[in-house]
């Protein structure tokens, strides 16, 4: 008996060890799928990091600094920043990594070797393209071999086991080298014909060339290319020299435009530099239309696209239903004999009391006197009131100057030229030029006048002007950039006020009566309206 029962129980013990044998192969199976995913998602996550933080590099392509750096991005690409002017935008590869280069500084001297110097300009193109090709190269070597060590590091600090660090690793490697034939295999020699330009590079197509010239003619386009790093050079040149004021967070950006004068164009401009100089508001010191008819109300829609408060007078070319135009806009705030508010400046503006559609308004002196008057008057009942604007916005410069000593700054525009001046009261009078090139106008002359704006900096803590930027673009068919840096020599100078005018004879227009003027309203700031 006790044979049989030990017989029955090794058969059984057998059976169950068969049983055994055939289910755990199973559940190693089971457990090893999920266990080697994670290995290679641990790699490939290690090599796209390493690959991120290595793919940085600075080198110097001609004379500039220049810092290429790989960025993860959807679509792939190539990115070149060539900062204030904007950005170019090459579909060079599709993948989800691009390459962005940057200029980042200026070496003086090399500009001015390579702007004064009488070398070929191929032999400059060729030491350009080699000094580029050899920034690359460093840049992915030292991007394969960081995320080869990171994906490796990773494996050990989350499996902590060679093996698996190393299938990792070999995952990381297989990541590049698939990477690398999607570089490959979807790269775009045509992708330089097909640029996309951002920011004031936007006129970047009439200083190349025409892109299908470009490509049918390689040797052309590098002199052309080598001439444009010149341009670029020199304006670094005059940036370098610049004061060294930065402005920071804690600054009101404003930037300034008037005599837009129905110039379409306008608005591209507008648009690029208040979204590169991350702009606070925008200033309109008049003559946003041509002759203030109905037909160009509709000119006035493109201001809400700006999504910035858009502050607005009339000038003498505006009509009263421009003015209401503008003030339909989400982001608009009109200004007529008003105090408001606005991103923490206390702005005053006045509209001209004339409407000219049909003069010219250049070397026109007009009227000056009586605007002088009337200016005073405004600024003398501005006093009464107890108000002490941070800012006054007048179209016409001799009604702003009506405002001396009632106000630090006075911004006006109307000659489409540019200028600037502190008055013995201590106020500072900016002229504006015509950010629409005086439109029509302005290719009456020789030169066509130029497209002109400013972004004025002031402090948040006494709301004073600390220095401004001048940006001065070439007029119809002309492609030349000029920026300059002004600083407010002595930002917290004393205003006296002047003896407040009391004219004995009320000033008249021979276009617009004194019983025709425009009715004024209460000095009362109105709540802020924010753009949207």
């Amino acid at each position: 008996m006790p044979d049989r029962l030990r017989a029955v129980s090794s058969t059984f013990r057998s059976s169950w060890s068969r049983v055994r044998a055939s289910r755990v192969p199973a559940a190693i199976t089971a457990s090893r799928w999920p266990r080697l995913l994670a290995v290679l998602l641990v790699g490939l996550a290690g090599g796209l990091v390493g690959l991120l933080l290595g793919g940085r590099v600075e080198t110097a392509v001609g004379p500039t600094d220049v810092s290429l750096a790989l960025r993860p991005a959807w679509s792939g690409g190539t990115i070149v920043r060539i900062p204030p002017l904007g950005a170019l935008h090459l579909d060079t590869h599709w993948g989800p990594v691009a390459l962005e280069a940057r200029v980042t500084a200026l070496r003086p001297e090399s500009a001015r070797s390579l702007i004064e110097g009488n070398g070929d300009l191929s032999d400059i193109t060729d030491q350009i393209t080699d000094q580029l090709r050899h920034g690359v190269m460093i840049l992915l070597l030292r991007a394969t071999a960081l995320a080869v060590v990171v994906a490796l590091l990773a494996g050990l600090l989350v499996f902590r086991s060679w093996r698996r660090a190393l299938l990792g690793t070999g995952a990381a490697v297989a990541g590049l080298v698939s990477l690398a034939l999607l570089f490959w295999t979807t790269f775009n020699p045509q992708a330089i014909a097909e640029p996309r330009y951002t920011g004031l590079l936007a006129n970047a197509p009439q200083v190349v060339g025409d892109a299908r010239s470009i490509v049918e003619r390689f040797s052309a386009y590098r002199a052309q290319l080598a001439r444009l790093v010149g341009n670029v050079s020199k304006l670094y040149s005059v940036t370098s020299t610049l004061p060294t004021y930065e402005p920071d967070p804690s600054t009101i950006r404003v930037l300034h435009v008037s005599d837009i004068h129905l110039n379409p164009a306008a608005w591209s401009v507008i648009r690029s530099v208040s979204t590169q100089f991350k702009v606070n508001m925008i200033i309109d010191s008049g003559d946003l239309t041509d002759h203030g008819s109905r037909p160009e109300d509709r000119f006035a829609d493109e201001i809400e696209s700006l999504k910035v408060p858009y502050v607005f007078i009339r000038g003498n070319h505006d009509a009263r239903g421009t003015q209401r135009a503008v003030d339909r806009q989400k982001n608009a705030v009109v200004l007529d004999d008003t105090v408001q508010e606005i991103e923490g400046l206390r702005v005053y503006g006045v509209g001209d009391p004339r409407y000219t559609p049909d003069k010219t308004t250049r070397d026109d002196d007009v009227g000056a006197e009586q605007l002088r008057a009337r200016g005073a008057q405004l600024a003398a009942k501005l006093r009464a009131s107890g108000t002490v604007p941070d800012l006054a916005i007048v179209h016409d410069p001799h009604e702003a100057a009506g405002f001396s000593g009632t106000t630090p700054l006075i911004l006006s525009g109307h000659t489409h030229q540019r200028s600037t001046t502190i008055l013995p009261t201590g106020t500072r009078l900016f002229v504006q030029g015509s950010t629409g090139g005086a439109g029509m106008r302005g290719l009456e002359k020789e030169q066509p006048t130029p497209i002109e704006l400013s972004i004025l900096y002031f402090s948040r803590t006494d709301h004073r002007l600390q220095g401004w930027d001048d940006l001065r673009l070439g007029g119809l068919g002309l492609t030349s950039a000029q920026i300059e840096r002004h600083l407010e020599p002595r930002p917290d100078r004393t205003i006296s006020p002047s003896p407040p005018a009391t004219p004995t004879v009320s000033p008249s227009f021979p276009s617009l009566p004194p019983s025709e003027w425009p009715t004024t309203t209460p000095l009362s700031p109105r709540p802020s309206r924010q753009g949207g």
